[in-house]
């Protein structure tokens, strides 16, 4: 019978060429999103403090027009105020979703998929932080908001980033490309 091993405690299989130390494409995309989610809620959180101190409540400042104005409200509830009795509900909601984005952006080999999800956890904890800190209290604190869109609701910068990221999501799924390339653990795609 032929020596199937050159010498004791040899592998079996080819040596992984690959080093431990040098860093996956995957974790540069990971790096890439979670600068994405920080600068996504420093962003919300910014805006949020300029519109506490420069608008008062209810008072309406065209920023485009009628079309968009700036409008500061605090919002209990979630879109369209739905849920205004039951913030705390929304709020476990909400950290459920984010813990899902973030296990989510940490399993994907897609990197427009991990920058898609960075923007969408950026919203939801930039949403969260508001949830958690402000009046009336942790777990059911209001949410700011001040882009009043022509009368219809009223939001804020994390809002945009949820909506884009989820727009960009629709068309990543449209388009075929895929979170995770098939069978693949830590393999590169789009």
């Amino acid at each position: 019978m032929p020596n199937m091993q050159e010498e004791a405690g040899a592998p079996l299989t080819a040596a992984d060429t690959t080093s431990a130390s040098t860093p996956s494409p995957q974790r540069h995309w990971r790096a890439l999103a979670l600068t994405a989610a920080a600068v996504g809620v420093v962003l919300d959180q910014g805006t949020k403090v300029w519109a506490l101190s420069s608008l008062g409540d209810g008072q309406s400042r065209p920023l485009i027009g009628d079309l968009v104005q700036l409008r500061l409200i605090r919002n209990a509830g979630a879109a369209f105020s739905f849920g205004d009795g039951v913030t705390w509900l929304l709020t476990l909601v909400a950290v459920g979703i984010s813990v899902w984005v973030a296990r989510a952006l940490w399993r994907t080999t897609s990197r427009i998929w991990a920058l898609t999800l960075g923007v969408l956890l950026g919203g939801a904890i930039g949403n969260l932080i508001d949830r958690f800190f402000r009046s009336p209290g942790p777990g059911r604190g209001h949410v700011v908001d001040f882009l009043d869109y022509g009368g219809l609701f009223v939001g804020n910068v994390a809002d945009i980033a949820i909506v884009v990221a989820a727009v960009v999501m629709a068309l990543l799924t449209i388009a075929g490309i895929p979170y995770a390339a098939a069978g693949a653990d830590d393999g590169p795609t789009r």
